[in-house]
């Protein structure tokens, strides 16, 4: 027979079990609502007065907002990417506590060119690459408050678009681009005009930089353009002499080579396997010494390559394209680097990744990250008036440094330098390059005022 105090005790129990339904339903029914309304707000399109915000920004130097990152996140955590979602594996602490504020701009200036897969992979696409790389830094490098930025990144894509007739990318459209995104910039925001630019931060990843063309003469003529020669302009471009498309502030910057497709070819190497292409290159090489443009390609460097060793068994030279062609990086002792239109080329990544000696023939290139990699002691430079001595001086290191190099090329650090992560990654580019901004931040409008 069941008593009144067991059942008192039943009851108890009862209620005890009760509300701890109701407190997991309510918890439970909370986050939910909470995931949804957060994922609703990321998925709301830019509208018009998001671009009025700032006009508040100037009115009120204290108030704060969150710049939309919404028009990136699909292609961060994009599950196709081989990147996961996850938090970047960078210090922060050693860029002397730097804060880039990254606009918001319409997509026109960037994410609508990501329709062509291309922009994001060829060789280019370090403007993407480090777009990336910069909104996935939020809350370390990166601030959502323009007011506490040292810098100021404006991301404008000017490398992806591709030319429908020949499937080269066109540049035609990059300074007018530019200019109105930052007539938008200076127009919306306080920042532009308070410094003329100088903490602004822009990419010019094509043949000759800033100077946004393809061709040597005609880039001279045209210059830097007078509305970027007060900023700071990240490019592939660079030498050792005074040249036009330098005169503005700038860092050099690795040109882009998949980390992915480096991962597969390295994946697919066998650990056993002797590299047995003594010489190689692959690429363009002109039988005639002018092209169809009436400029002389490489300045003959290449074509003088085919016809001094295109016979010699010790080079491996190919002029068709090969989609696998980084695996026969991966298979050579060196790999030649000649200057093409301009003196950098992507070769030179790939053969520090796949550890084959770069050797370098462009006369003047300056070469990115410099403190990071040590250049002499991981590469060779043949002069290119040299180039027809080139199997003599392959041979001579051969036969006297060669191990010194390939053991310098095998530190994982100096392949890691010249490689754009999505996350970065500690010592990576996108590490090198906020490591140079950090050297400029005397350029910073709030540092600056620190001291008045």
């Amino acid at each position: 027979m069941i008593t009144h105090k067991q059942r008192r005790t039943e009851k108890g129990l009862c209620f005890k079990h009760y509300f701890k339904w109701i407190v997991c339903f309510s918890f439970t029914l909370y986050f939910l609502v909470s995931f949804l309304v957060d994922h609703d707000q990321e998925d709301l399109p830019l509208s018009p007065s998001s671009l009025s915000r700032p006009n508040t920004l100037q009115t009120n130097p204290k108030t704060k907002f969150i710049a939309s990152h919404a028009v990136f996140e699909s292609k961060i955590h994009d599950h196709t990417l081989i990147f996961p979602p996850q938090r970047p594996n960078i210090r922060t602490d050693v860029f002397n506590n730097l804060k880039i504020y990254v606009y918001d701009l319409p997509s026109k200036f960037n994410t609508d060119w990501l329709a062509n897969s291309r922009c994001s992979n060829h060789l280019f696409a370090a403007e993407v690459a480090l777009h990336k790389a910069l909104l996935s830094l939020e809350g370390d490098v990166r601030t959502e408050d323009p007011y506490e930025a040292d810098f100021f990144f404006v991301p404008v894509y000017v490398s992806c678009n591709f030319s429908t007739v020949n499937g080269f990318p066109a540049i035609g459209h990059a300074r007018s681009l530019i200019k109105e995104a930052i007539g938008l910039v200076s127009a919306q925001y306080p920042f532009w005009n308070r410094t003329s630019g100088s903490d602004h931060v822009f990419t010019a990843t094509h043949d000759f930089g800033s100077c946004f063309h393809t061709m040597e003469d005609r880039a001279i003529a045209d210059g830097v353009p007078m509305i970027l020669r007060n900023s700071i302009v990240l490019q592939t471009f660079g030498v050792t002499f005074k040249h036009p498309c330098q005169e503005v502030e700038n860092v050099v910057i690795p040109p882009y080579i998949s980390p992915v497709s480096l991962r597969k070819t390295q994946k697919n190497i066998p650990v056993t396997k002797e590299r047995d292409i003594r010489v190689f290159f692959r690429g363009k090489m002109e039988i005639h010494p002018k092209n169809i443009s009436g400029r002389f390609y490489s300045k003959r460097v290449r074509t003088e390559i085919w016809r001094s060793y295109g016979s010699d068994r010790r080079f491996y030279l190919q002029r068709q394209r090969f989609a696998g062609y980084q695996s026969e990086i991966a298979r050579s002792v060196f790999c030649l680097c000649p200057l093409g239109w301009a003196p950098w080329s992507p070769r030179l990544v790939e053969s520090v990744a796949l550890g084959c000696v770069p050797v370098i023939i462009a006369d003047g290139i300056r070469l990115p990250f410099p403190s990071a990699v040590r250049w002499p002691d991981i590469s060779l430079t043949v002069a290119e008036r040299d180039v027809g001595k080139l199997g003599e001086i392959l041979e001579h290191v051969a036969g006297t440094n060669l191990s010194f190099i390939q053991k310098n090329l095998e530190d994982p650090s100096v392949k890691r330098a010249l490689m754009f992560n999505v996350p970065p990654r500690e010592g990576d580019a996108t590490w090198q390059v906020l490591e140079a901004l950090s050297k400029k931040l005397h350029r910073s409008a709030i540092r600056s005022n620190a001291f008045l």
